[in-house]
């Protein structure tokens, strides 16, 4: 009886998957593999502030993109918070992965928690409630920096001083957060100095702006 080709053809890709399947485990040497536990645990932590933060900002974009509401440019601000918040933690999963320390408990890094709030009574106290957030997130990032320039629990071939992740957090990270913060509480800023002038009108044009439409 003759196989149909396509059967052939898919017996051989199985056969070849199991033997794949069946490759003994290879012992790569760990010496290249220097993070202290005290550091790695720190960005462990700051990989899971950066999750939620993203996810509290989803909230806050959700939260001004219902009908009742309807505040678009508060709303695609928030969602590109969120955005960013997520691409951090990315950056930082990435970061371990390169330093070979991410091989267990991945699930808890990214692990879904419901926010801390879900509604907020005007743009401006979404606002400051952001630029708190911010301010959190900033001072976490400049802990991890602290536990990792001299880490106590540093082991034998493991760096105390984690030069490589500090400069990268340093560099990488606060910088962006100062600035984000700082167009935070301009906006802030801006935003109660118009809603002083124009009540809930200031809060409809500053809304308009956030999108580029000048009215």
């Amino acid at each position: 009886m003759k196989i149909p080709s396509l059967v052939l053809f898919l017996a051989i890709c199985s056969a070849a998957y199991a033997t794949q399947c069946n490759v003994n485990p290879v012992n790569v040497p760990k010496q290249w593999i220097t993070m202290s536990r005290g550091c790695r645990d720190s960005v462990r932590r700051q990989i899971q502030m950066e999750v939620s933060a993203s996810i509290q900002y989803l909230a806050m974009g959700a939260h001004f993109s219902k009908d009742s509401i309807n505040r678009p440019g508060f709303a695609n601000l928030f969602f590109e918070a969120s955005k960013e918040e997520r691409q951090h933690a990315m950056k930082l999963i990435e970061y371990l992965l390169m330093r070979g320390e991410l091989t267990n408990n991945l699930t808890s890094l990214i692990a879904v928690r419901a926010p801390e709030r879900k509604t907020w009574s005007s743009g401006q106290e979404a606002l400051e409630d952001a630029l708190k957030m911010e301010t959190e997130v900033t001072k976490a990032i400049r802990t991890v920096i602290v536990n990792c320039e001299n880490d106590r629990s540093a082991g034998p071939g493991q760096d105390d001083n984690d030069y490589h992740l500090v400069d990268y957090l340093t560099g990488e990270f606060l910088e962006e957060q100062y600035k984000g913060q700082r167009d935070l509480a301009g906006k802030a800023s801006t935003l109660k100095k118009m809603m002083d002038r124009h009540s809930a009108l200031g809060e409809f044009i500053f809304d308009k702006k956030l999108l580029g439409i000048d009215i």
